[in-house]
């Protein structure tokens, strides 16, 4: 497993998580190759895929040294644990949750819990969060980020949820460490038709604006 601060550079260096939530997972290697190959070098795997800790087990076996894996929807310590095991090299969660924050600090391991209010916010970072998520981000949008991001300079954020290639750079602009990016950058139904080209070319497309955001 690579180590957390390699992890964290190459995060703050790509900028970009794709969330994956799929009833298929035998697609996820061909996924996570589509993905690399665009530039998005970091996949979250959620709980909600079936057998999301094997497929998690699997796609690290075969793409270890091209995409880095993490489990993500993580509600509890003991499924914190087992996504550690099967090869996640970060652990992304909805909502706070001291102690699976408190294993992924046990296990050297990124941790990226949920928050949304600026006492959850403080909260996380304070337990030891490595990045603390924004969810759902949609809600507030990218102003609201703006807004939570002004009295915390030194709290690295992520904004998840209705992130698309319009508020991308926005929330980038407004000081995001990375945006997770799901359905718009690899959707069910594109996973079930196997539409690997498209989720490549939907990956290049947020590395770019992610890059020109930043150079802004």
């Amino acid at each position: 497993m690579p180590r957390k601060q390699d992890v964290l550079s190459k995060l703050k260096a790509t900028g970009v998580v794709a969330v994956i939530r799929t009833e298929h997972p035998g697609d996820l290697i061909n996924v996570a190759r589509a993905l690399a190959q665009g530039g998005v070098l970091f996949m979250e795997i959620t709980m909600t895929v079936p057998n999301a800790i094997q497929a998690i087990k699997e796609v690290v076996s075969a793409l270890k040294d091209e995409i880095v894996i993490g489990a993500g929807t993580v509600l509890d310590a003991q499924t914190a644990h087992s996504a550690i095991l099967a090869g996640a090299a970060y652990i992304v969660s909805p909502a706070l949750r001291p102690s699976v924050v408190e294993t992924c600090r046990q296990r050297d391991v990124a941790c990226m819990p949920g928050a949304m209010t600026p006492t959850e916010v403080l909260q996380a970072w304070e337990l030891g969060a490595d990045v603390v998520k924004i969810f759902p981000a949609g809600v507030g949008g990218p102003r609201f980020f703006k807004d939570l991001k002004g009295p915390f300079p030194h709290i690295e954020l992520m904004p998840t949820g209705s992130v698309n290639k319009e508020t991308a750079p926005q929330f980038i602009q407004a000081g995001a460490f990375a945006i997770g990016v799901g359905g718009e950058l690899a959707n069910n139904a594109m996973i079930v038709s196997r539409q690997f080209d498209q989720i490549t070319q939907n990956a290049r497309d947020y590395i770019e604006l992610v890059k020109k955001a930043r150079a802004r």
